[in-house]
């Protein structure tokens, strides 16, 4: 089902932005009751009456009802009061210079609560309508058009609505069968069409509309495994079995390992269960040592960290550091100390910076908007829906049609995530983007971008 959302005032923006909720009543949240909440406080939350409020919610009409800690409230949309909130006129499909318009935004992800996939898509549209707001101070319009697609949807039925072929540009979809026919519409209507997120899907080889942001597993151990040969070239690497028998993660030190033996590079190899003796020789002393582990798991990665602060007691003067994975950006709750301390790099295609003013900055605005934190995941995806709004909006307010999202026409500067694109072959634009994230001795956090 669809639901279309305009953004026409900062307010209207903020009640719309709490939720993309497709039922057939179309409502736009839904409330967990506080302590302390009254019917009247939370219409005037969301700036509605009381009876639109009392309207979405039945039983509130009820003799000696009680609004209770927990409850769930449905949130309707306001209804349109005055002549400023009048329902905008329907969007011609005449695509003049997106240059000196509005941009007409389309979001076809599985916007709800039923599941963690819902969960993470709000909280990207979040970020993404957060991004909308602060471009509107720079003088770029935005239209968002915002449908519900699950995973049991037939995207075709969506693509069914007149004002679809007005876009300029689409976020989605989330899963894979829906890819072509979507890409196939946006071909066809000259629409630019991002796929944010992960996918099992090579239309990008073959649609030139499309931005594919996903990279493949098998492309991040390449890039992680030249980035390591070129920052490590004075280095002595060591490898840590970590007896993980479930660990992925024998492709990259396997790779890695056969690229040091052609180059003839010398490196050790040690064990999580080897003695202190045995453990402490495969440690150059004379090249700074980059350690690897064959897992990413935390686990493991607690024991390595027991085992190099004891050795490193006894060895203060040998230089040691990490050479982790994307999963351990997880871990830096705990372990942010001992990244710190060994000088750890971590590669990944996003980021994520607790420390970084602009990413407080925005973690502070989205719960104010919202009332909720961020979800603790990888990526953070209020602050994925952020950049992504910034580098595509901004390119096309700059560059219109000729933006392709390479590194000679970068338009934004990202909270976290800086995104470069390299066209693939006769097909669509691929994010070639790769970063080392290094945890320096002296607790600052640098970003290398390859």
């Amino acid at each position: 089902m669809m639901r279309y959302i305009k953004y026409i005032l900062v307010g209207v923006m903020l009640f719309m932005g709490s939720m993309a909720y497709a039922q057939i009543n179309q409502w736009r949240d839904l409330y967990k009751v506080k302590k302390k909440d009254t019917m009247y406080s939370i219409a005037q939350k969301y700036g509605i009456t009381l009876d639109e409020l009392k309207d979405a919610n039945p039983e509130m009409k009820k003799e000696n009802y009680n609004l209770k800690k927990d409850d769930t409230v449905f949130i309707p949309f306001a209804k349109p009061r005055g002549q400023d909130l009048q329902k905008p006129a329907p969007v011609t499909a005449v695509k003049t210079d997106v240059r000196n318009r509005e941009i007409r935004v389309g979001i076809m992800l599985p916007l709800h609560h039923n599941d963690g996939d819902g969960r993470r898509m709000v909280e990207y549209y979040r970020g993404f309508l957060l991004a909308i707001e602060d471009m509107k101070a720079q003088g770029i319009s935005s239209a968002i058009h915002a449908w519900n697609v699950p995973i049991d949807a037939d995207i075709r039925q969506t693509l069914l609505n007149p004002e679809v072929k007005s876009l300029d540009i689409i976020f989605g979809p989330l899963y894979t069968p829906q890819v072509k026919a979507l890409g196939d519409f946006c071909a066809q209507n000259d629409i630019r069409l991002v796929i944010p997120f992960s996918i099992a899907s090579d239309e990008v080889t073959r649609n030139p509309n499309i931005f594919q942001v996903y990279q493949t597993g098998s492309k991040l151990n390449n890039d992680a495994i030249k980035a390591f040969l070129s920052h490590f070239k004075s280095s002595h690497p060591v490898f840590i079995d970590c007896n993980d028998k479930n660990s992925t993660k024998g492709v990259f030190t396997f790779g890695l390992r056969n690229q040091l033996e052609q180059k003839g590079i010398n490196y050790s190899i040690t064990n999580l269960e080897s003695s202190e003796e045995m453990f402490a020789k495969a440690f150059s002393r004379t090249k700074p040592n980059v350690v690897v582990l064959n897992t990413s798991r935390s686990p493991e990665l607690n024991i390595a960290f027991q085992k190099l602060n004891g050795f490193r007691a006894n060895n203060p003067q040998v230089g040691i550091s990490m050479f982790g994975y994307t999963e351990w950006l997880m871990y830096t709750n705990y372990d942010l100390d001992n990244f710190y301390a060994f000088d750890t790099y971590i590669p990944t295609t996003f980021y994520y910076n607790p420390m970084s003013w602009k990413t407080q900055q925005l973690e502070k605005k989205f719960h104010q908007w919202f009332g909720v934190e961020m979800q603790h995941a990888l990526p953070r995806f209020a602050l994925t829906g952020y950049d992504q709004a910034l580098f595509f909006l901004q390119g096309l307010h700059k560059y219109g049609k000729d933006f392709k999202g390479g590194k000679e026409k970068d338009p934004s500067t990202p909270v976290q995530t800086t995104y470069y694109f390299v066209r693939q072959g006769s097909g669509g634009m691929q994010n070639e983007n790769f970063q080392l994230i290094h945890y320096k001795n002296n607790k600052t956090i640098e970003s290398f971008t390859y």
